[in-house]
């Protein structure tokens, strides 16, 4: 079985816990204003790999996994995507002791997720907006698959971080930020809630692929912003 990957990078240290090794699926439906990997919206930018090639470049390095408490991140692009490789993949590195993490924006038919989940150990998911509307206008899609994947989540009890990014004028809406923070206490796998700065570190991508940047004047948030819906997160109990 092959898939299409843009990139595997290793060392990893912000991906999940420990020292981790990054697959970048290429392919995804979304697309995000502020998208950084706008180069891996693409299966064409990808190249295909068995899972054998991929288990193989992964297990070189087992021994900093063990010691750090590190292992795999399937990232992009959007893995759930591909979700019968994605699965077999994720399978294959529980089969050989391998910590997983998913990291997604959950926009995968609710089958395939209860098809995936049960082989992931973290789910990052991100959430790009509570409002329908806004993440519409965010990502070109609808939101009710993301929510669809948490609850299936929950349902396995699949422990899980939450990531959103705040882009101001775009996501920094506090009374829409409260709504699905309240929302959200509903899930008891929520294990953290990371709101991210927006930045403009992939803007030359979308230059170099010839696609308009709407974001160039935007901002990335003040500290105090960020603090201010830390706040908030708190508030209903998250992070503490």
């Amino acid at each position: 079985m092959e898939g299409y990957i843009h990139s595997i990078y290793t060392g990893g240290m912000v991906d999940g816990p420990g020292i981790r090794t990054v697959v970048f699926f290429a392919g995804c439906s979304l697309r995000c204003l502020y998208c950084h990997n706008p180069d891996t919206w693409f299966r064409k930018h990808g190249e295909k790999k068995s899972i054998e090639e991929i288990l193989k470049e992964v297990l070189k390095y087992a021994s900093y996994y063990k010691f750090s408490g590190g292992g795999i991140t399937v990232s992009g692009g959007e893995p759930t995507d591909q979700p019968t490789f994605l699965r077999e993949l994720l399978k294959a590195c529980r089969v050989n002791g391998i910590h997983t993490v998913l990291d997604t924006s959950g926009c995968a038919d609710e089958g395939a997720a209860d098809d995936i989940l049960p082989y992931v150990d973290l789910l990052l998911l991100d959430l790009k907006a509570y409002n329908p509307d806004s993440y519409r206008r965010l990502t070109q899609s609808k939101i009710e698959r993301p929510f669809a994947t948490l609850r299936v989540a929950q349902r396995l009890n699949v422990p899980t971080q939450i990531n959103y990014v705040l882009v101001p004028d775009l996501t920094d809406d506090i009374s829409e930020f409260t709504e699905m923070a309240a929302f959200l206490k509903q899930f008891k796998n929520i294990q953290k809630i990371e709101i991210l700065p927006f930045h403009k570190h992939g803007e030359l991508k979308w230059k170099d692929l010839n696609i308009p940047y709407k974001l160039a004047d935007t901002r990335s948030p003040a500290t105090e912003e960020l603090e201010r819906f830390k706040g908030i997160l708190t508030a209903y109990g998250f992070n503490r």
